[in-house]
């Protein structure tokens, strides 16, 4: 390959990687690529670094404004549209309770069409810090960990990182959409206490969120599926699936389109989540009058 334009003979760098070697061959920074391409200088960054998934379209256009020809700018097109096509494993052990709620704040930011769904468990983004801290507490009895984010302070992390998740919530150029089974209201696993703090969390972001929907699908409608598991696809171009002790993540078009049209099958069988959660506060509600009750 070229060396004027600083295309690496190297397949297995990344996109992004090589894309920034050939903008620091050229001396250009990364606002004035931007301008020539009519892209923020974040979008050209986060490409540069890895953060999101980088269209091949848009890698097209900035390898030819490095200087690429036609065959070097096809070759990252190419590149960029494998990576769409590998499935990496993505466990606990590797990035720790915290990085791993930056990593998909990283995603939702940049992200624009974001869609939830969750069987059993409130989606991450509308957690309140309590809830959040009840989860990770419960999950880390399966998920091995090493020693140094085992303690209290790398659990408060993780809470902090998860809680600022919703911060994507509050830009209304994003849309989110959130299904869950009626599993995730039930008294199972967390106090009742914490269980009604998250109720009126939920109530609070429906009422104030134009661009986020909440939705259920009670026990007594029809499956389209079974209730298999949590993921969320991302722009029609990601897909995360939760597990109990790791995360698969898909860039495969096929995977995609496949978990979009089960999102979207459960989503007919979905209603508003309003009365569910009148139900479950008045469930709550009793459990904390009753003679002894305290979690349950």
């Amino acid at each position: 390959m070229s060396v004027v334009s600083g295309t690496p003979e190297d397949e297995n760098e990344s996109v992004g990687a090589a894309l920034a070697r050939m903008r620091r061959a050229r001396r250009y920074t990364g606002a004035q690529l931007a301008a020539m391409v009519g892209m923020s200088q974040p979008k050209i960054s986060r490409i540069e670094r890895g953060r999101g998934i980088p269209d091949p379209e848009d890698v097209g256009i900035i390898a030819r404004a490095l200087g690429a020809d036609e065959d070097e700018a096809h070759a990252l097109m190419t590149r960029a549209e494998r990576s769409h096509d590998r499935m990496t494993e993505w466990r606990p052990t590797m990035n720790g309770l915290a990085g791993q709620q930056k990593t998909l704040a990283d995603w939702e930011f940049a992200a624009t069409d974001v869609r939830t769904f969750e069987p059993a468990l409130i989606p991450g983004p509308l957690q309140t810090s309590g809830y959040a801290k009840a989860v990770f507490q419960t999950f880390r009895r399966v998920v091995p960990v090493a020693a140094d984010i085992a303690g209290e302070a790398a659990l408060l992390a993780a809470v902090t990182a998860r809680v600022r998740r919703q911060e994507a919530l509050a830009d209304r150029t994003r849309s989110f959409q959130f299904v869950v089974g009626e599993d995730a209201l039930k008294p199972r696993t967390y106090p009742a206490v914490e269980m009604l703090a998250q109720i009126r969390h939920i109530r609070e972001v429906a009422a104030n969120s134009a661009n986020v929907s909440i939705a259920v699908i009670p026990d007594s409608a029809p499956a389209a599926f079974p209730l298999l598991h949590g993921f969320t696809v991302l722009d029609d171009k990601v897909v995360v699936v939760d597990l109990y002790n790791t995360g698969l993540v898909s860039r495969s078009r096929q995977d995609v389109e496949s978990y979009r049209k089960v999102f979207d099958a459960l989503g007919e069988h979905a209603v508003d989540i309003e009365p569910i959660l009148d139900k479950y506060q008045a469930i709550y509600i009793d459990m904390l009058q009753a003679p002894g009750g305290q979690r349950r």
